[in-house]
């Protein structure tokens, strides 16, 4: 399942949206460490961005620095941009995978449909039950 959502990004285009904002993350936490005077260490600096990025906003530590805030600004819609991209890779992925199901379905009912003679009583009562439970679904 991991390798075909990594396929499913990687398709889309989007493994490279998420790489580039999983290194934009680290890397502006290393310019807000620097120049805020309320940041002291690169994991408190990490702190701030992770908060900042899921817009949690804990209010512990801000931005008190152009720089600081600037940075902080293009992390936190650099943020919103790559989990709305992930949200519909998945999302996307996941009704594929359900369309191609209903499609396998479809196809094997069709097939049944066409050797309906050759079925056996066990096969068409199935296949009876398939089509009442459709008809439960659809109504």
């Amino acid at each position: 399942m991991f390798r075909l959502l990594k396929d499913a990004f990687k398709t889309a285009g989007a493994d490279k949206i998420i790489s580039g904002y999983i290194l934009w993350f680290f890397m502006s936490a290393v310019p807000i460490w620097l120049c805020e005077p309320n940041i002291n260490t690169y994991q408190d600096s990490l702190w701030f961005c992770f908060a900042s990025a899921t817009t949690i906003g804990y209010g512990d530590v801000a931005a008190v620095t152009l720089i600081g805030r600037i940075i902080t600004v293009i992390l936190s819609i650099y943020s919103i941009a790559a989990i709305a991209i992930f949200t519909a890779v998945v999302t996307s992925f996941f009704t594929d995978i359900a369309r191609l199901k209903a499609s396998d379905s479809a196809r094997e009912f069709a097939d049944d449909l066409k050797h309906l003679s050759e079925l056996s009583k066990d096969e068409l009562e199935q296949l009876s039950q398939h089509i009442r439970e459709y008809q439960k679904k659809n109504h």
